[in-house]
């Protein structure tokens, strides 16, 4: 007789000669995994729900939550937060010295935006955000982040999955991966981006090949209504005791099929999302539904697309999710080739309320000092005015693409506040002092949360990754 080693009908009929090496091959392999991971307190388990329980970290961090404010596209650092008198001084004249841009360049652009200081620490600000420099005093300014190059593509994922040429785990993987989450009735890792996938699509946040439960959840923003939202989240005729009963059924010959296939992870990681579906239809409605907000919040926070975003983060966070990341200029990102002066300020005008509403509720709620806030896009703009040219300029008003220095910047979390770290040269072009990588930033948000990440490792195909690769150090002079 012939028995297929997945048939769970000849679990105790002679097995074939393939199916004994394959159960056997299998056996051995998760002896020896098993003695690996014996010593690692922080190794996910493998398997569902339990792989997103809490976990501790390496060491006591200051952040338990991140909320990472994607700015699709490259936002201008020196129309934000980066000002430079020299481009002023310049305007209309060639800069010193070859710029090694993407494509050719012409004269310096100064910034049509004003800047003011604010707070106690001076901290210069454009007024594309009046709202966020209210927070002045608890901003950590990065003015010397850059990257490896100057295309979308590849920089989406150094930002985002820690290295710009293959699928690797987004750092929201990572995350949940080495602390799991607090709210097992919530996916561990979210992502908010309206209108459907940016470039790259959902390989900003998969969890490649970390086990499925640390994958992110898609949310397509631009739809208010709570089932829209959070497609099924609600049986459309039974009943919950019907539900639970059926579910509890299902759950169970799942776990036997899976059993009786090695836990094969592409298996895996659909009987995880399903019980995640199952379990989230108790509070997703909740934390989903803004509109059960008073209405002076939703005002603070304002009726756009973003405002909601914003609100649904601080909500997620409030309920124990450990990573939230806010997309904004997925189908309309902030890559300003040309008319920067206008589309930066119908950007910033989308945003900047909300963030500032955010960064007050966190405040007031007490949760600042224990969320991380990360606002930054994949690259920086030029100094200089991107002139017409056959990728589609037709009037040179904007900035091209810039890996060589750009900002960021941090909000709670263990940051230092006040504080602006590292410069860019007199033009923006690229930052000289005190030089801060893609993955020294990674290194650090880990850090904030008390993760190792020399040590916050997953052994795949024979060796082991993690999210800073082989580089990335924590830069201290950020940690308050």
């Amino acid at each position: 007789m012939h028995c297929q080693p997945t048939a769970t009908s000849c679990d105790h009929d002679m097995l074939s000669r393939r199916s004994m090496l394959t159960r056997s091959g299998m056996g051995l392999g998760w002896l020896a995994a098993a003695h690996l991971l014996a010593g690692d307190s922080n190794a996910a388990a493998s398997s569902g729900s339990s792989s997103l329980a809490p976990r501790s970290p390496h060491f006591a961090g200051k952040a338990r939550a991140v909320i990472h404010i994607f700015a699709n596209g490259g936002p201008s650092h020196l129309d934000t937060f980066d000002r430079k008198v020299a481009l002023e001084t310049y305007a209309g004249r060639e800069i010193p010295g070859a710029l090694p841009t993407e494509r050719r360049t012409g004269a310096a652009l100064p910034s049509p935006f004003t800047f003011s200081r604010h707070g106690e620490s001076g901290l210069e600000v454009s007024e594309l955000f009046s709202s966020v420099a209210r927070h002045a005093d608890r901003l950590c300014v990065v003015r010397s982040m850059h990257a490896d190059v100057p295309n979308h593509e590849p920089s989406l994922m150094l930002m985002n999955c820690g290295d710009a040429r293959l699928v690797r785990p987004a750092a929201g993987a990572w995350v949940t991966y080495g602390l799991g989450t607090e709210n097992q009735n919530l996916p561990g890792f979210v992502v908010m981006c309206p209108g459907g996938y940016p470039i790259k699509g959902t390989e900003n946040w998969r969890n490649a090949f970390l086990p499925g439960a640390f994958q992110g959840t898609y949310i397509d923003t631009n739809k208010r209504n709570v089932d829209e939202l959070v497609q099924h989240v609600r049986h459309p005729i039974l009943g919950e005791g019907m539900q639970k009963r059926q579910f509890d059924l299902t759950a169970q010959l799942d776990r036997r099929h899976l059993e009786a296939r090695q836990h094969d992870p592409q298996l895996e990681a659909r009987l995880a999302s399903m019980e995640l579906a199952w379990r989230m239809q108790s509070e997703a409605g909740d934390a989903f539904d803004v509109t059960r907000e008073p209405k002076h919040v939703l005002d603070r926070y304002g009726d756009g697309v973003q405002g909601r975003q914003m609100l649904i983060a601080r909500r997620l966070v409030e309920r124990g999710v450990r990573y939230v990341q806010v997309w904004h200029g997925a189908g309309q990102p902030w890559d300003s080739h040309e008319h920067i002066e206008k589309n930066h300020r119908r950007l910033a005008g989308e945003c900047d309320q909300a963030i500032g509403a955010l960064l007050d509720d966190l405040v007031g709620l007490g949760l600042l000092e224990s969320t991380l806030v990360l606002w930054g896009g994949e690259f920086g703009r030029t100094p200089t005015v991107e002139l017409p040219n056959d990728a589609g300029v037709s009037v040179a008003s904007g900035r091209d693409h810039n890996h060589h220095g750009f900002t960021v910047w941090m909000a709670g979390g263990g940051v230092k506040g006040g504080y602006v770290h590292g410069a860019t040269d007199e033009f923006g072009f690229k930052a000289v002092e005190k030089r801060m990588h893609v993955h020294d930033l990674q290194a650090t948000m880990l850090h904030l949360l008390g993760l190792n990440h020399e040590r916050l490792t997953y052994r795949h195909s024979g060796r082991d990754f993690r999210l800073t690769d082989i580089h990335g150090n924590v830069i201290s002079d950020l940690l308050a």
